[in-house]
């Protein structure tokens, strides 16, 4: 069996992008998405997502971690889901879909997507550490330098901890640039390393700044390795709302491959 792809990536988080129309697609079978996105022996890729046709929305989006299993929210997937989506004809510049966490909008301009993420309410402290929910579950902690950071090592700590181990967390690391600017390095599950970039963890970032005093911008910029992008939102001081994540997008390549 043959089946058409696109690669996109999002501030270098990269993505298998498949259009599922006709359903056909063998989601249950977890070794062959594994394999599908290991560097070596696959097209390679940080996780492999599923387009699917949707009653109420516009698509389905259906993201895998590089693992093969079935994941939560992916921000930069979704913003590169949406770019698919236009390139091959489901929308044009505006769109509502389904994924993991419920329903999102995204809009389109050039070759940035800015998408809608989901309200966050609790937000945890584990000591100067904090601990909450954009669609997938996020660990914060902020550090003097990232440049020499070994973040798989401290990540794979906070990742396989007690708090975590049964449905794991994604790891970010935070140095402070300025009050409305931040580099972050995150250490993701699923993947079991780093990524170059991570959107629901940059979120996550931002929200944590704004919780915890560090800055009083309702937008910031986060420098990731793979890139910039910006998150802003809106509070009430118990609930973050109306939170957009927005950042480059582009193709990479299209294929081929015999599955």
């Amino acid at each position: 069996m043959k089946i058409k792809f696109q690669k996109y990536q999002g501030t270098g988080n990269d993505f298998i992008i498949i259009d599922n129309k006709s359903l056909d697609f063998p989601i249950q079978n977890s070794s062959l998405i594994n394999r599908l996105c290991n560097r070596k022996f696959g097209i390679g890729s940080d996780g492999l997502i599923i387009i699917n046709p949707s009653e109420n929305t516009d698509f389905e989006m259906l993201y895998f971690n590089s693992d093969g299993k079935l994941g939560s929210m992916c921000g930069n997937g979704a913003r590169c889901s949406v770019k698919f989506a236009q390139t091959n004809n489901i929308i044009k510049k505006e769109t509502i879909f389904s994924a993991y966490d419920g329903n999102h909008s995204a809009t389109i301009f050039d070759h940035n997507v800015s998408l809608s993420m989901i309200d966050v309410e609790v937000i945890k402290t584990y000591g100067k550490d904090l601990f909450l929910d954009t669609g997938s579950p996020h660990y914060v902690k902020i550090v003097e330098s990232l440049d020499n950071f070994n973040v798989i090592n401290e990540g794979k700590k906070i990742r396989n901890s007690n708090e975590f181990i049964n449905n794991g967390v994604n790891v970010n690391f935070v140095k402070i640039l300025s009050e409305r600017e931040f580099e972050v390095r995150t250490y993701e599950r699923g993947v079991e390393g780093e990524t170059l970039s991570c959107g629901t963890g940059v979120t996550a970032v931002a929200l944590a700044m704004f919780n915890s005093g560090k800055t009083d911008s309702k937008k910031v910029k986060i420098k990731t390795k793979g890139g910039e992008l910006f998150v802003e939102f809106d509070t009430n001081g118990e609930r973050y709302f109306d939170i957009k994540l927005t950042g480059g997008v582009k193709m990479i390549f299209s294929g081929e491959i015999n599955i």
